[in-house]
């Protein structure tokens, strides 16, 4: 007989779901026999596979260690794990703004990867799993039955919070958040040119996958995606070159790829050093967008079966802004 213990990172989810990661080589109907036969057991009893299970659940594997080596998902050996300790070691720069048992915010810096775009890539999901197993709070064998991973991306050189679960319920939580919009997404982006007001921004957004650019028109398209941002102007700032931008919040209202430099490009504002839209207008030395995910805030009410994160119900997190941003800010003359 095995014994194996839920860990806290692994509730929330199915233990049929569970099985068939812990036990990856055995077929679903070898796992759903053994547990009506009662060689698999949760917490003492018979299990049918539909249980959810919370951490500390108690699963009875009375099979021949011979089967358990056959069908069981081997742990990460040193190599596999290497790969998540080298991004958290080279990921120095990326700051915690706030951490509990479920969840973990970061400040992303430009540069950085959310997620691997090739086989060799490290990104900030990879620096994730290596944070936790040099925290102690995962190991190579959990890996087999959860891997904490981010909840929202941003583009390699936009900075700001990117969002991560490091239990399923957390990812779950902000998964349903992000889906159904309930989070308020705030930015900071510096604009070429004078933008005098607030405003609402709306079009329709058309994806070019081939170039990986997105197009904005004024008019409804049968393939094109509503977005709608509104902004807010801070200040305006005066180049060395003579040129002017206007330091501005964006509240995202729709979430879409490229949806803020797209937009402002649109308008006659691209952003300040955007390689993409920006039309070659970046500074000495800069080929990044001034561009930066800033706040985050949950919702005063919590969606229904979320009531363990009722601390963050309305709490705003906010990432300070990169050292190059702040520098337009404090080194520029103000207009």
């Amino acid at each position: 007989m095995q014994t194996l213990i839920v860990g806290p990172n692994e509730g929330g989810q199915r233990l049929d779901k569970y099985l068939q990661k812990y036990m990856k080589e055995a077929p679903s109907s070898f796992l759903y026999k053994m547990m009506r036969k009662k060689n698999i057991v949760l917490n003492g009893r018979r299990c049918v596979g539909n249980e959810h299970l919370q951490p500390g659940d108690e699963i009875r594997f009375f099979l021949s260690d011979k089967t358990m080596e056959q069908f069981r998902t081997p742990a990460l050996q040193e190599e596999a794990l290497a790969e998540y300790e080298t991004a958290f070691r080279t990921g120095k720069e990326i700051a915690i703004l706030y951490e509990d048992d479920a969840i973990l915010a970061v400040n992303k810096p430009v540069g950085i990867l959310t997620q691997k775009a090739s086989k060799n890539d490290l990104s900030l999901n990879e620096w994730l799993v290596g944070y936790l197993l040099c925290k102690g709070t995962l190991s190579g064998q959990r890996l087999s039955t959860f891997k904490p991973s981010v909840c929202n991306r941003l583009d390699r050189n936009t900075s700001g919070i990117v969002l991560c679960g490091k239990s399923l319920e957390g990812l779950q939580f902000l998964t349903e958040l992000i889906r159904t919009r309930q989070l308020i997404k705030r930015y900071r982006f510096l604009a070429l040119g004078v933008i005098e007001s607030p405003a609402v921004l709306t079009g329709w957004m058309v994806k070019d996958k081939t170039e990986n650019v997105s197009r904005i028109f004024d008019t409804p398209l049968k393939d094109g995606a509503r977005i709608e941002t509104h902004i807010r102007p801070r200040a305006s700032y005066r180049l060395p070159d003579g040129r002017i931008v206007t330091d501005t919040e964006a509240e995202l209202i729709t979430g879409k790829s490229h949806q803020i430099r797209a937009q402002l490009a649109h308008i006659g504002h691209p952003l300040l050093g955007d390689p993409k839209y920006g039309q070659g207008n970046g500074m000495p030395g800069a080929n990044a967008q001034f561009l930066h995910a800033w706040q985050v805030t949950f919702p005063a009410r919590m969606p229904e079966g979320c009531s363990g994160f009722s601390d963050l119900a309305a709490q705003t997190i906010t990432a300070p802004l990169p050292k190059r941003y702040r520098r337009i800010l404090t080194e520029r003359v103000k207009e």
